[in-house]
């Protein structure tokens, strides 16, 4: 049979096309069908449908062709039937009661808050359903039971309108939470986000989360334990690991099973041919099962029951296979393709811990179509970025990547492929993720259209740079609106900045991705670029161009990270921290490095880089000491390693402490007692950082139970501890005092707010034990003391404080049942008294005074005084700082600071000092050579009682004012007294500044020279000389041209007017001076006939009689001939420097090894006077440079003001021990070796607050001075 048309060619008739044949026929026709049928519908269709059926069933294909109006008319009355349908169906859903049901359906959702804590909220909803639904609250998908806790959460339900309100917020209700409704026809839910912000800047230790709302499921409510717990792992490339925990869920229910979910730095893992996890009901297992560098991290076990969640977490080392060839770098890792399209990707990966012997060179990139074994390497030359635009790709194929590193020892090992990517266009991507489309119907309608063929494309539009390098740029635009049913692609064309002239790129093949990646651009060079479309029809307009763009490097390498912390962790941990880096974009991470005391050999501790700025470095070796080190990572490469660390002694983990021993009872009464006892001798690794005192009360043979005296530890450097009924009084800091109630009231203490139910009645006897507290927690009990009667012996005096009228404080204790051997034996601070210097003791029969010889705050403390062969008479006695006798200790004034001298403007004179404390009756008697002198026309006095300071000024010094000046004080009993001398060279040097500050002062008031005359030198080679007057329109100068011996001589400057007048002049004699002028005068550098400035570039100099020429960072443009004439007015020498030849290249090689100040110094430093001044630069060079200091062209040395240091052949610092204003210069860091020598210039400026805000007043009010200015020679 042969298939025939049929057709009528009348455009007034509908065209009907009819195809009739078999299916071998039909197979014949799908493969002529591009000839036939050019739409791209037909021929989509026709390969993908055609053949699914059995080859023994026959098909018949339609083909009809309808016009705009017929396909109009039948869609209108399509339309039509399907409203009639729609509303009977309506009619019969209502007539039946079932279809009145409908699932439930969120009117209005709950809506997310952010609230602070402490406050209380709500969330709304409204859902319409029927049955009428119920509603539900979960909070992080944990169902929340309201009735079970009252107290925080509270729900209503009301005509539809539904709500949760959670009371008294706290930060631990930050949540995920959601409504659910439920109805017999289906559920719906909604969610809103709840943030409590808190108000505390301090962070939260240990805190126990509060598992609100956790409610049980069919009344069963879960526990989750588990054991066998996997440890901090390490493994190497290429081996298997696995990780396991045994899981105990109580109750056990059969056919229930929780949720078991494995997280690598919190991002849940799925299943991979690089992760199997396993669950067997009891234990759960990861394998890793081919380690690589991207596996490591903190590994995270969660396991979620309907009570709640239970999780455990470690880390995961990963080491790097062994190196085939000695000093290659390590692979890198985390390969990653983005902006994937139809022949372009962009693939990115990080960069290795370890570099090798040398620093890395660059990267090569690898490409593996997937199905083949074949790598193909995509770049020729290695890329200095982690990051580079893979073209070529073949539309529809599928795409592995591998990236190696290479240094000058050779290439490493590649690194773990990337995920497999398709080359398609990225709108196609997202119509295959949406899923398949309707099935075909065998029949394909199309309406009259314009033709698309013949049709040249649209111009593109937003032609962008969307990156920059020096190896690479990037460019990205939207395809063009009309582009017709086929396909378009593009050509590329750049123009050189300043020129008119555009090239086509890709003049071989068009892109089809409307991304491409231009290389073999000129560094350094500025381009703009455009695109054109182009299909079978022909080449579309060029569209707009876009800026132009250099092409370097735009991301900078990272600073170097701060300061690094160490502290100790555990037996084999160190825990490390340190500064962010403050100068960083597009930030990777850190890699943590560390190398044994003594040792040069550096270990990565981590391979994969960390975002945050502190790490536990695990795997050392207990006994050793170690240091640190920290570097930044980004796409560009490595930052400079930082600061290293304080070395660091790894040591066994910290343990609680032991048992405390000789637990002794140094004294009882009646509601009183007061222990002492003996450190423990292990402290488990761990300061003590205090104890517990636990007691019972013993009644006859009724023994009571273990009560804790204090709930938060004390820490007692001499270990005592009292408990008095008496009053709270607060000693030293080595004594801790509590107070006890005895009529059954409950225990305070002032200082930390304690509460206890603790009812000391006298009569009963206690028993106590102790356990002392460190970092790790609760040591065990000490043995008991105990029982002791709590009782006072008949007769006991208290101690008593005795002042007589001389000022002579003692404390007197009495005893009325002395034996014929007892004695008085007194102790501070429950230590006996052995210094004689500070207490005499004198005893009479029954009565004991204890007499203060030279009474201070040292005595401050707690007294007792004990009689022995007694029935334990006793009692003791605290003299505070706040206590009444304090006063009388106070018999002599304590200055904080002794009597200074200060120079301030207008030459006048400070005497001040300080005491530490005064009443507001002290008197102070100011005298000058035992002479009483008083506020006058030569003397002022100040006296601020608030900060205790004292001061006496004087305008001027005279030289009868040589002598002793002495301030006496007097504060009740307390007598006080300091004095300053000012005799012979001291004295006359303070004159001679005083009578120059003041001439100062007074030079200031008229006109007078901010600058005085100096030199610069333009550059015409002209010799200017110039000044600074304090009005800013006056600024007199005098050039010298052509500057020769005879310009020799001195210069000067007057300036006066009816306020007063000044001079300054300029000594231009000196012959070094002068021939230093005439170099400067004839130094001149010629290079291609070019003249040569100086610039950050090139720099030229002149150094004694030397002439020279810097030229930093030479590259191949610089070389060439360089001529250097010489003038002196009279005649002329010329030198040529040929740099083009093999003593060039030989120059170029070795110059980057010059001396040089990379970085850390600023321009200029303002620092306020008393405070200490600290600069660190940044040197480089090789050999290693030598470095000094210079201020004002000076050089420093390291003495008790300056301190200078040169650290690791890289950082040369100097500090400034509480500046002053003769410490304003100039300031320079050189450094120098057998390439070179530069400076690193800044200024430092030392102001006063006070004298600052004088000036400007002064500034303000005074008029510009209007002189006369007269250059004299």
């Amino acid at each position: 049979m042969h298939p025939y048309w049929t057709f009528s060619p009348s455009p007034s008739h509908p065209l009907l096309c009819l195809f009739c044949c078999s299916h071998e026929v039909v197979r014949g026709l799908a493969e002529a069908q591009d000839e036939v049928v050019k739409e791209e519908g037909v021929n989509y269709v026709a390969m993908r449908n055609l053949f699914v059926r059995e080859s023994q069933e026959s098909m018949t294909l339609t083909v009809e062709k309808k016009t705009r109006k017929t396909i109009v008319r039948e869609s209108a009355e399509s339309l039509q039937l399907d409203r009639k349908l729609e509303e009977r169906s309506e009619f019969r859903k209502k007539m039946n009661s079932d279809s009145l049901c409908h699932r439930p359906e969120f009117v209005v959702r709950p809506r997310g808050q952010t609230v602070w804590e402490g406050r209380t909220l709500k969330l709304h909803c409204t859902v319409a359903g029927w049955p009428k639904p119920r509603v539900a609250w979960y909070k992080n998908n944990v169902l929340i039971d309201a009735k079970a806790h009252p107290e925080k959460y509270t729900t209503e339900s009301n005509y539809n309108m539904h709500s949760l309100e959670i009371k008294n917020c706290e930060f631990l209700d930050t949540a995920l939470y959601h409504a659910s409704a439920l109805n017999i026809k289906g559920e719906s839910s909604a969610t809103a986000t709840i943030v409590i912000k808190s108000r505390s800047t301090k962070a939260v230790k240990n805190v126990v989360i509060a598992q609100h709302g956790f409610s049980s499921e069919h009344g069963v409510t879960f526990e989750t334990s588990i054991l066998d717990k996997f440890e901090v792992a390490f493994g190497r490339e290429g081996e298997t690991l696995s990780l396991g925990c045994t899981v105990i869920i109580y109750p056990t229910i059969k056919m229930y099973q929780p949720e078991v979910v494995w997280y690598r730095n919190s991002v849940a893992l799925k299943a991979s041919r690089w992760v199997n996890s396993h669950w067997s009901g009891q234990r759960a297992t990861l394998t890793l099962t081919h380690l690589n560098k991207e596996d490591e991290g903190l590994y995270t076990l969660r396991i979620n029951t309907k009570s709640g969640f239970d999780s455990y977490s470690a880390y995961v080392f990963v080491r790097d296979a062994d190196l085939e060839v000695e000093g290659v770098p390590v692979a890198p890792l985390d390969v990653r393709c983005h902006d994937a399209n139809k022949d372009y990707v962009v693939v990115t990966w990080k960069q290795p811990a370890v570099e090798g012997s040398s620093p890395i060179l660059g990267y090569f990139i690898d490409k593996c179509e997937v199905g083949t074994e074949h790598w193909a390497q995509c770049n020729d030359s290695p890329v200095k970025y982690a990051r580079f635009p893979v073209t070529g790709l073949v539309e529809g194929r599928s795409y592995m990547f591998r990236v190696s590193a290479l240094n000058t020892a050779g290439v490493s090992r590649p690194s773990r492929v990337s995920d497999a990517v398709v080359a398609m266009d990225p709108s196609d991507r997202a119509r295959q993720r949406a899923g398949p489309s309707a099935p075909w119907t065998g029949m394909i309608k199309f309406t009259e259209e314009d033709p698309t063929v013949g049709v040249v494309p649209g111009e593109p539009s937003e032609v962008v740079v969307t990156e920059a390098t020096k190896s690479y740029v990037v460019l990205g635009w939207k395809p063009p609106v009309q582009r017709g049913h086929e396909g378009v692609m593009y050509y590329i064309e750049k123009c050189v900045a300043g020129t008119d002239q555009w090239q086509r790129v890709n003049t071989g093949m068009p892109v089809k991705s409307p991304r491409y990646a231009l290389f073999d651009l000129e560094e350094s060079e500025s381009y703009s670029f455009r695109v054109r479309c182009c299909n079978s029809a022909g080449v579309s307009e060029a569209s707009g161009s876009t800026s132009n763009i250099t092409v370097g490097d735009k991301l900078e390498l990272p600073s170097s990270p701060g300061a690094v912390t160490v502290t100790r962790n555990c037996a084999t941990s160190i825990v490390v921290s340190w500064a962010a880096s403050r100068e960083v974009k597009q930030l990777v991470g850190y890699y943590i490095e560390y190398s044994v005391v003594g040792s040069e050999a550096w270990v990565p501790s981590n391979n994969k880089p960390v975002k945050s700025t502190r790490f536990v470095c695990h795997g050392l070796t207990t006994g050793e000491k170690y240091v640190f080190k920290v570097k930044a990572v980004n796409a560009a490469g490595y930052s400079n390693s930082s600061p290293l660390s304080d070395p660091v002694l790894v040591k066994a983990a910290v343990s609680v402490p032991g048992k405390p021993s000789a637990v002794t009872l140094v004294e009882a009464a009646k509601d009183y007692m007061v222990l002492s006892w003996s450190a423990p001798a292990s402290d488990g690794g761990a300061e003590i950082t205090g104890y517990y005192v636990n007691y019972r009360t013993v009644k006859g043979e009724v023994v009571g139970k273990w009560h804790e005296l204090n709930s938060k530890a004390v820490n007692l450097h001499i270990h005592s501890f009292m408990v008095t009924a008496l009053e709270i009084i607060w000693g030293l800091t080595v004594i801790i005092i509590w107070m006890i109630i005895n009529t059954g009231k409950q225990i305070y203490s002032c200082a930390e707010g304690l509460k206890e139910n603790l009812f000391y009645h006298a009569g009963t006897s206690y028993v106590f034990r102790l356990r002392a507290e460190n970092l790790a927690g609760v040591g065990k009990p000490s043995g008991v003391l105990g029982p002791i009667l709590a009782q006072t012996h008949p007769g006991t005096h208290e101690i008593e404080v005795d002042v007589d009228d001389d000022g002579v404080i003692s404390m007197i204790f009495q005893c009325s049942e002395m034996a014929q051997d007892s004695e008085f034996i007194w102790s501070k601070n429950y230590k006996s008294i052995t210094d004689s210097s500070r207490i005499t003791v004198v005893t009479q029969g029954g009565k004991s005074r204890a007499i203060f010889n030279s009474p201070s705050l040292e005595d401050l403390g707690t007294f007792s005084c004990m009689v022995t062969n007694t029935e334990g008479f006793s009692a003791s006695y605290t003299l505070t700082e706040e206590g009444e006798t304090r006063t009388h200790i106070d018999t002599l004034i304590p200055f904080k600071k002794e009597m200074s001298m200060d120079l301030l403007e207008k030459g006048r004179v400070r005497f001040w000092t300080q005491v530490e404390k005064c009443t507001a009756a002290c008197k102070v008697e100011y005298v000058f050579n035992n002479a009483a002198v008083t506020a006058g026309q030569k003397y002022s006095m100040n006296f601020d009682q608030k900060t205790g300071i004292i001061e006496m000024f004087m305008d001027s010094l005279e030289v009868t004012d040589e002598g002793t000046f002495t301030f006496n004080l007097v504060d009740g009993k307390a007598k006080g007294t300091t004095s300053l001398v000012l005799i012979g060279d001291e004295f006359r040097e303070l004159q001679k500044k005083s009578e120059f500050e003041r001439a100062e002062w007074v030079r200031k008031q008229g006109p007078h020279f901010v600058e005085y005359l100096g030199f610069t030198v333009t550059e015409e080679c002209n010799v200017l000389l110039k000044c600074q007057v304090r009005t800013a329109a006056l600024c007199p100068s005098l050039k010298v041209q052509r500057i020769s011996k005879s310009d020799s001589g001195v210069y000067e400057v007057k300036l006066r007017d009816e306020r007063g007048k000044d001079t300054s002049t300029f000594d231009l004699t000196d012959a070094d001076c002068l021939s230093k002028f005439i170099l400067m005068n004839i130094f001149l550098f010629d290079l291609r006939e070019s003249k040569i400035t100086s610039s950050t570039r090139q720099e030229c100099g002149v150094t004694g009689e030397q002439l020279w020429l810097k030229i930093n960072e030479p590259t191949e443009k610089d070389k060439g001939k360089y001529t250097i004439d010489i003038f002196d007015g009279k005649d002329g020498l010329k030198r040529v420097f040929d740099l083009s030849g093999q003593g060039e290249q030989c120059y170029l090689t070795s110059f980057p090894d010059r001396a040089r100040v990379v970085g850390g110094l600023p321009d200029v430093v303002a620092i306020q006077q008393g405070k200490s001044l600290n600069l660190t630069g940044n040197v480089w060079g090789d050999p290693a440079p030598t470095v000094c200091w210079l201020k004002n062209d000076k050089e420093l040395v390291t003495d008790d003001r300056y301190t200078l240091k040169f650290e690791n052949g890289k950082y040369a610092s100097i500090t400034i021990a509480g500046v002053t204003t003769a410490d304003s210069g100039k300031y320079a860091l050189r450094v120098s070796n057998k390439y070179g020598t530069e400076n690193g210039d800044f200024t430092v400026s030392v102001y006063t607050p006070e004298d600052e805000d004088k000036k400007e007043a002064k500034n303000n009010n005074l008029e510009s001075p209007e002189g006369v200015l007269l250059f004299t020679e």
